[in-house]
């Protein structure tokens, strides 16, 4: 966590022709810097741009046919270890090109740009994640009628969809007030707002984004902890980009609440990178609990507390030395250590580092079609 008013993150997109996006989820994810009170804005950063999609309805962008694609937007996309290790380098690039971007061109220009941006992010990423809390409250005669947009390139056999959306008419309501929310956000940049759409940003990159094994998250983690030391304690790129431009991709906390209420102006922060990449690590270790079929879900809860302690530890030591403090350079160490500790002690290292996620979707979707094949010649 950090003190301070708000900061910015930076945006680093790399486009796939999937609609799963390998450096893309729905939101921006970022490590911040913690900030102790009173010592200008928080420094954060950047990395990784948005997709938006519906979990149980298809979206599909760029897909070559009508099906293929089918099963790839219903499924989250794994990083591997490629990705892992390539990431703090893209991530990099990306905050020092903005570090140059906002040398050259002028501050005012790039903010009213990316509050667009956020503004147009931040609805899509809430109405999708209160979409399903709010189908508890719709009536059953609710009169809700289902709508497609479909857009597409070509004609006959050559024809490819470009857009594919299935919609119906409660996600149109969850959009309406998910506007009424980024309205809010662009007129006032108010912390509730501001935290709405953080959370909404989170949630979806956890979901969004998976681990395929251990060694990865461990590559992954490792990298954006050298990523995070380097940035804060060795340049001032950070704090550069950081104090250029405000954007919706932290949590706030104010601490003057009982003073000023709803008013509150100085607040402690928590960027939303520090939320999602341990988070991810914390979901690939409960997925593994799972899968040792144990009933217990020893991994998960360690990793939890873990990630509690590394942020508390992070938050002593920015109030102790009053100086800017790079979260995952606690968290990493936590959250990595404290699972492998629980691991040595039970025997099952081994088991935690050859734990492989499932393959691609359409292997899976491969494999089940095999499966009854195989059971009927068996009772032929």
């Amino acid at each position: 966590m950090r003190d301070e008013k708000v900061a910015g993150e930076t945006p680093c997109a790399r486009g796939d022709h999937r609609w799963w996006h390998r450096w893309g989820w729905l939101g921006v994810c970022g490590e911040g810097a913690q900030l102790p009170s009173g010592q200008g804005r928080t420094e954060q950063r950047q990395n990784r741009i948005f997709s938006f999609s519906r979990r149980r309805k298809a979206v599909k962008f760029g897909c070559p046919g009508k099906d293929k694609c089918k099963n790839s937007s219903e499924m989250p996309e794994t990083i591997t270890s490629r990705d892992a290790a390539r990431f703090p380098i893209v991530a990099s690039c990306t905050l020092l090109g903005l570090y140059l971007f906002f040398k050259i061109f002028s501050q005012e220009y790039i903010n009213l740009l990316l509050s667009m941006y956020f503004f147009v992010l931040g609805i899509l990423a809430l109405s999708h994640t209160i979409s399903p809390m709010m189908n508890r409250f719709f009536p059953a005669n609710f009169p809700n009628k289902q709508y497609q947009l479909l857009f597409t390139q070509g004609s006959g056999e050559s024809k490819e969809e470009i857009v594919n959306y299935e919609f119906d008419t409660k996600d149109l309501v969850c959009l309406a007030l998910s506007s009424v929310v980024g309205v809010w956000y662009l007129l006032r940049k108010h912390w509730i707002a501001n935290n709405l759409f953080g959370l909404a940003f989170s949630l979806n990159g956890v979901e969004l984004l998976h681990l395929n094994n251990v060694s990865t998250g461990c590559i992954l983690l490792g990298g954006l902890f050298i990523y995070d030391v380097f940035w804060v304690f060795g340049t001032n790129v950070m704090v550069t980009v950081a104090k250029s431009f405000e954007a919706p991709i932290k949590l706030v906390f104010p601490q003057d609440l009982l003073e000023k209420g709803l008013d509150a102006d100085n607040f402690a922060m928590l960027g939303l990178g520090d939320i999602v990449i341990p988070g991810i690590f914390i979901a690939l270790l409960l997925r593994f609990d799972i899968s040792l079929k144990k009933n217990t879900h020893t991994y998960f809860y360690t990793s939890f507390v873990a990630y509690i302690f590394g942020l508390g530890l992070t938050i002593f030591i920015m109030h102790i030395f009053k100086h800017a403090q790079p979260a995952l350079l606690y968290l990493v160490p936590a959250c990595i250590g404290f699972p492998l500790l629980v691991a040595l002690a039970k025997g099952e290292v081994t088991e935690m580092f050859s734990y492989e996620e499932s393959s691609t979707p359409k292997e899976a979707a491969g494999a089940s079609k095999e499966e009854p094949t195989e059971a009927s010649k068996k009772e032929k």
